[in-house]
């Protein structure tokens, strides 16, 4: 029996956090909604093309650049400041977010080559 692959559950909750992701960012369209001019707009656009971006990432996260496209996409939210304050401040705590699951995942990866994960250690008697 192989053992389980710790970098699966991790494709699994990256996907889920750009799903999550996009689901608040298109709740920023209620806040584009109210002001400059409504949801034709650039500003708008901008957030519908951003929460469809998001979701399209979820297929490619499996992918060995699939995490730099995650990434990527973290920076290119911080442009959400531009847009729309709010939607800055939702683009900060996603990229916090992030920050910590690559922490995690190299924290994994590092245990996973030293032989230390539950998953290696010979069975107890």
């Amino acid at each position: 029996m192989t053992p389980p692959d710790p970098m699966k559950g991790f494709r699994g909750v990256m996907s889920a956090v750009l799903i999550l992701e996009a689901l608040v960012v298109l709740l920023a369209l209620l806040v584009v909604a109210k002001s400059d001019g409504g949801l034709a707009t650039w500003q708008g656009w901008s957030v519908g093309i951003m929460a469809l971006v998001l979701i399209l990432a979820c297929a490619f996260v499996g992918r060995p650049w699939g995490l730099y496209l995650a990434a990527g996409l973290q920076i290119v939210m911080l442009g959400g400041f531009f847009i729309d304050s709010a939607l800055g401040i939702v683009a900060v705590v996603f990229a916090l977010g992030w920050t910590w699951m690559l922490w995690a995942r190299h924290d994994v990866l590092k245990r996973l080559t030293e032989g230390r994960l539950a998953s290696q250690q010979p069975p107890p008697d």
